[in-house]
């Protein structure tokens, strides 16, 4: 990542040694390393969040687990602290194996409800995440119906040929696919024609405070009509209120997912359920 260069130092070709870019790579390479250690370790989890529909409390429409690793204290580390500095590596990979092992293993573990995993478009046809997903369809087939994949808007669009075949041929397996912050200004709506995702994502950028802001409402009723008129299931990210809920139910979203309706969590309520029934 480039760093800050003051203006009133010559530049030097080829060179960056100013203390910000220095302070930048040495909190890279520590990331990296957390990230290296954890999943030695098997310091690493998946955090639910429920994507609840519009108008409807009752229970989830599905979950997406979210990657979290933990340090050696414990401490729980979201992906946002780490994954912009291995998504180009092979652990960035690596994770990618770990996400789709422990969402399908919470498939099995609650057969109720269905659940997104994020994987990055560099890990199509990377053998040991095809090789997790084969395994565990072969086990149940039935989880292919129950999963979701989530690809982001700027990872699709580095590969989208690739990634269209790519989904093609899973969806014939029964998964599903959702395009993970769509506006965030990446997606030609050609290849949005051709990849026909089932879900869009709206991005939170869109959807924080939306019920006072009027851009903010007439972009997020663009975004809700580009999915209704390429046929997909629309969900609102980073829904944090109750004013912005009830704006965009009325305005016809599917459903919604942010902290209004709940945090992730690493204890989701099927792994209380069944502690329960244990107990019992």
């Amino acid at each position: 990542m480039p760093g800050f260069v003051d203006p009133t130092e010559p530049a030097i070709a080829g060179v960056d040694d100013s203390p910000f870019s220095a302070a930048q790579d040495q909190r890279a390479g520590s990331a990296v390393d957390l990230v290296r250690e954890a999943l030695s370790d098997s310091r690493v989890a998946l955090a639910f969040q429920p994507v609840m529909r519009a108008g409807d409390d009752s229970r989830p429409a599905f979950y997406e687990g979210l990657i979290r690793i933990f340090d050696d204290a414990g401490r729980v580390i979201p992906a946002r602290d780490f994954i912009q500095q291995v998504e180009m590596q092979e652990l960035g990979r690596q994770i990618d194996c770990v996400a789709l092992k422990l969402g399908l293993k919470a498939l099995r573990d609650a057969p109720d409800i269905r659940i997104a995993v994020n994987m990055s478009a560099r890990s199509i046809g990377y053998p040991q995440w095809n090789s997790i997903l084969n395994r565990g369809l072969d086990r149940d087939s039935t989880l292919a119906e129950r999963l979701i994949l989530e690809i982001t808007e700027s990872s699709a669009m580095m590969m989208p040929e690739l990634v269209t075949v790519f989904m093609r041929e899973l969806q014939h397996r029964g998964i599903s696919f959702a395009l993970d912050d769509f506006g965030a200004g990446y997606t030609s709506f050609r290849y949005l024609r051709d990849f026909y995702f089932d879900i869009l994502k709206i991005d939170g950028q869109f959807i924080r405070n939306v019920a006072s802001d009027t851009d903010n409402q007439v972009l997020t009723q663009a975004l809700i009509s580009i999915g209704r008129h390429f046929d997909m299931f629309t969900v609102a990210e980073s829904v944090e209120t109750v004013e912005d809920a009830a704006f965009l139910a009325s305005v016809g979203i599917d459903c919604m997912q942010g902290y209004h309706f709940g945090a992730p969590t690493v204890h989701p309520p099927w792994e209380e359920d069944s502690g329960k029934k244990r107990r019992a």
